[in-house]
């Protein structure tokens, strides 16, 4: 079995989720990225946050919100993703960049739209009130 390691922010704002979809690609995720050898999880979620959303995430106030693992999508059967979630606040105007094309927020109804693991963050924000 292969795992694929990454960290992720979860951005809610009335009831929606921040959401990114890369070029060319139809479904959405969580914004955040694999790490780096020798980083943390924070320094992952700001370092890739940066690069993708063009904002800076104020790691003094971040706080994990769940760990999340589930078939990787559009990988072969086997490959398992595990996403690490943060909530933070952040400076700057959202912004898609790199490989992201589009940003939106997603609410419970929108988990046909996104992977198998943003599928069940998607579940557990909802079961918990915070997104609907």
């Amino acid at each position: 079995m292969t795992i694929i390691d990454k960290v992720a922010w979860l951005r809610l704002e009335d009831g929606k989720v921040l959401a990114a979809r890369s070029r060319g690609k139809d479904t959405y995720y969580i914004p955040g990225g694999k790490r780096e050898p020798g980083e943390s999880d924070l320094e992952t979620l700001v370092r890739e946050v940066a690069e993708e959303l063009a904002v800076t995430i104020d790691p003094s106030g971040a706080a994990h919100a769940g760990t999340f693992e589930a078939q990787a999508h559009g990988r072969t059967s086997g490959t398992t993703v595990r996403i690490t979630c943060y909530t933070a606040d952040y400076r700057g105007t959202l912004t898609p960049s790199a490989e992201i094309e589009e940003l939106t927020w997603l609410g419970h109804a929108d988990r046909d739209r996104v992977s198998p693991a943003t599928r069940q963050i998607l579940d557990h924000l909802h079961a918990s009130g915070q997104l609907r």
